[in-house]
């Protein structure tokens, strides 16, 4: 009986422990952890193990744009230490239902990454979503950081946005914007080489602005609105817009921005990769004529004007590229406000 009631107490302790640690981890965000090997056998300090989080979940979200820089940024966070990058790119979980087409393609560096294409591809059996399983599937970073990298995700509509953004209430976003012209182009381009887009007469302007006015394209061509619609539901401390014209000018400088956004350290190295390397320019695109050119930038005139004024730094110079002044919609736009009718 004495050793009954001796078990029964170290059962009533072990569970009142239990239940404090829950407790703790909810308020605290105190992690169980278990030893796993890093993808270079290395963790950050150089040890053999680390952890791996029993609170997992993604750190950020890249929504974009398509043709705007989101592949080097994957390589850079990829090599870097502080990061433990999924060997999928694009997840596209939240825009196709969970329905992943390049996991049966994807090749598992290591055991992590095997560990995380098994979940994926179990998550992407169902036919909703699943933001609890969705969070497991980044369990395996442990204690780097790690996001989705998804051009897509630009196109979510509110609902989903605010189910995503309610459930990580950390989650950084990032939209890398650029100029609506020469990414639709580039974009084209891509839908030609990759033969998703029948071949068409890239001198013909009415030949264009048919691709164009393809919703895949359309949709990810007006950023101003795009940063609208997440910014309705993500914190200002956590959104930043980025500019593919300075991964063009300063991509250093680009990195070192985005890296301390992200809370990675922006002095060590993505091993050998440099921060200008761009596989994408090497790649072939159709010639823009001056014709087609000036027709697309008409068509984008208020989108270009609208960057310009409500996302700043580079989109300011976006419409003068094309000869349209900044000064005149900005006070066209105060005539529609009758922001000027104390004049009259």
């Amino acid at each position: 009986m004495r050793f009954n009631s001796q078990l029964q107490r170290q059962w009533s302790q072990a569970a009142l422990l239990a239940c404090f640690f829950r407790a703790a981890r909810k308020i605290y965000g105190v992690r169980r952890t278990w030893p796993y090997k890093s993808r270079n056998g290395e963790d950050r300090n150089g040890e053999e193990d680390v952890s791996l989080a029993a609170d997992p979940r993604p750190d950020f979200l890249c929504i974009g744009a398509q043709k705007a820089g989101t592949s080097w940024l994957y390589r850079q966070l990829t090599e870097h230490p502080d990061f433990w990058m999924p060997p999928v790119k694009e997840l596209h979980y939240f825009n196709l239902l969970g329905r992943v087409p390049s996991v049966g393609s994807a090749r598992a560096r290591d055991d992590r990454d095997r560990r995380f294409l098994e979940a994926i591809k179990r998550l992407s059996a169902r036919s909703h979503l699943d933001l609890e399983d969705y969070a497991g599937l980044f369990a395996v970073k442990g204690e780097l950081l790690s996001g989705d990298i998804t051009p897509a995700y630009s196109m979510l509509n509110d609902e989903v946005i605010e189910r995503i953004v309610s459930h990580f209430l950390n989650l950084k976003v990032i939209f890398l914007a650029r100029d609506p012209v020469e990414r639709a182009w580039s974009q084209l381009s891509m839908g030609v080489r990759l033969r998703n887009i029948i071949p068409f007469n890239a001198t013909d302007a009415q030949d264009v602005m048919h691709n164009l006015l393809d919703p895949g394209v359309l949709l990810r061509s007006h950023p101003s609105k795009i940063v609208a619609r997440w910014k309705r539901y993500v914190r200002p401390e956590f959104f930043h817009v980025y500019f593919f014209d300075d991964l063009e000018k300063n991509p250093a400088e680009l990195r070192r921005s985005i890296l301390v956004f992200l809370g990675a350290d922006p002095n060590k190295p993505s091993g050998r990769l440099e921060a200008d390397d761009s596989s994408d320019v090497r790649k072939d695109k159709l010639r823009l004529t001056a014709k087609v050119r000036e027709r697309m930038a008409r068509f984008f005139e208020q989108e270009l004007k609208t960057c310009a004024a409500e996302l700043g730094g580079p989109a300011k110079h976006w419409p003068a590229r094309y000869g349209f002044s900044l000064l005149w919609f900005i006070w066209q736009l105060a005539d529609d406000l009758d922001l000027f009718g104390w004049i009259a």
